[in-house]
């Protein structure tokens, strides 16, 4: 079970990085090169690692105040027909490069919203995937998509089934109608319940729902209430997220009165008692915001020690190579780190120019590596094993680490860590802070300013 501590919760709760990978994406630069991405994906290739496949489909007919991603509003599906086009040739452009043998354990379309797609394109999409990776077609693997639920139907549903994605992930936010006419994500809850049930219908395998806390007008009991009716959907898995306010960052949350925000002390009531609502329903925390039934795979992973953790979130599948497709797409290829160009009309100019469309990246020395395993380690098994780390790089952890660890006694006597200089163990309060303790091994943060965070909790 879960403690609650509000107290170390307002103590720990700053801004800290979410660490879907290490070193973070604020260490990327531009001096990576095409020949670091083509290396990176030769050496794939000769260790025979699986793949993991990221799209990015980065466009949306609504904006939603609240959002911070990397998308286009627009009405004008044009803009998507030549965007689509030149997906299909990044997928060829590095399927190339890459051994045919390979299998596709996992793939996730994102954006945006990737329903923004008409039913061709998502098909032409999938199609020349396979063409070009080795796809699963025995359902085993995973293959997630987004889902908007305002750009669905029933067939839509049965359409993506058939195309092989078997899990789905939808954008819920909050269900009380004041909260989403705040936001402009108008959705009623019969809306989500029909959704729910066709992706029932069809056998899709594992739903993903998220939630927002911090939104316009919400209040602990009206996200109990959101908690509430989801519940009675019962997805596999429930992210809930704590929504940052940054309207200098971000243009569209001025779209958001300040005066209609719930104070800091009522979103850690909200998020409290959401916590312990999933909590009491079965939910198992599996980590920062994660929550999941006992039956789902993400649940049995991190039971089982093979839990990963990589720019796709909590995952199975850690040994394998993420290549990214499309704007602002990411590729994590062994110990090379590479980002697509954030400008669509920068990526679709590299596109036409069959040049990789490459920006920044980062290449990890030793000390990364290491220091990536211990935190991914630590975020998704809850624990570190000071021995078994030792023996998988040939260090002494214990000295490696030695002044990270000698800050564990504050850790300890504040009730977050249990630790004998053998093992490192989160405590039921800890995990819900792991973020602030793997920020005591990440060698940038001293570098780093802050406020680029959204707080912990």
């Amino acid at each position: 079970m879960i403690d609650w501590n509000t107290d170390l919760i307002r103590r720990y709760g700053d801004q800290g990085p979410r660490y879907t990978s290490y070193p973070t994406a604020l260490q990327f630069h531009e001096e990576v090169t095409a020949d670091d991405y083509w290396r990176a994906l030769e050496q794939g290739n000769q260790a025979r690692r699986p793949l993991s496949l990221y799209m990015h489909i980065p466009f949306c007919k609504h904006v939603c105040y609240y959002c911070a991603c990397n998308r286009i509003v627009t009405a004008d599906t044009t803009r998507a027909d030549e965007y689509h086009k030149r997906l299909l040739r990044e997928i060829s452009m590095k399927a190339e490069r890459v051994d045919g043998q390979r299998p596709v354990l996992q793939m996730h379309w994102g954006g945006g919203t990737p329903t923004y797609l008409s039913d061709a394109q998502m098909t032409e999409l999938v199609y020349h995937t396979a063409r070009q990776f080795h796809l699963l077609e025995d359902d085993r693997a995973d293959y997630s998509v987004e889902i908007d639920p305002r750009t669905v139907d029933q067939s839509r549903i049965g359409l993506l089934r058939g195309l092989g994605f078997n899990r789905a992930s939808l954008g819920v936010q909050d269900l009380d109608p004041r909260v989403q006419q705040a936001v402009n994500r108008v959705q009623p809850y019969e809306m989500i319940r029909d959704v729910f049930g066709w992706l029932r219908d069809f056998g899709y395998r594992s739903i993903n729902t998220d939630l927002i806390y911090g939104l316009p007008w919400q209040s602990e009991t009206s996200l109990a209430r959101t908690v509430e009716q989801l519940l009675e959907l019962r997805p596999e898995r429930i992210s809930l997220y704590n929504y940052a306010h940054l309207p200098a960052r971000f243009k569209v949350q001025r779209q958001i009165s300040e005066q209609t925000l719930p104070s800091a002390d009522e979103k850690l009531r909200m998020f409290r008692r959401a916590g312990e609502m999933l909590d009491s329903a079965g939910y198992l925390l599996i980590g920062m915001d994660h929550f999941a039934l006992p039956s789902d795979t993400l649940a049995q992973a991190q039971d089982s020690g093979t839990l990963h953790r990589n720019f796709q979130g909590y995952t199975l599948y850690g040994d394998a190579d993420l290549i990214g497709f499309g704007t602002s797409a990411i590729s994590a290829l062994g110990d090379f780190y590479g980002q697509n160009q954030k400008s669509v009309e920068q990526w679709q100019d590299d596109i036409d120019a069959a040049a990789l469309p490459l920006e920044r990246g980062c290449l990890l020395n030793r000390d990364d590596l290491i220091r990536r395993d211990l935190i991914s380690t630590l975020l998704c098994r809850m624990w570190i094993d000071l021995d078994e780390l030792s023996e998988r790089w040939s260090i002494d952890a214990r000295s490696y680490f030695g002044p990270e660890l000698m800050q564990m006694g504050r850790l300890v006597q504040d009730g977050l860590v249990e630790f004998d200089w053998k093992q490192l163990r989160l405590t039921p309060t800890g995990r819900l802070l792991a973020r602030a303790v793997a920020m005591v091994f990440d060698s940038y943060q001293k570098d780093t300013v802050k406020r680029h965070f959204s707080r912990i909790i």
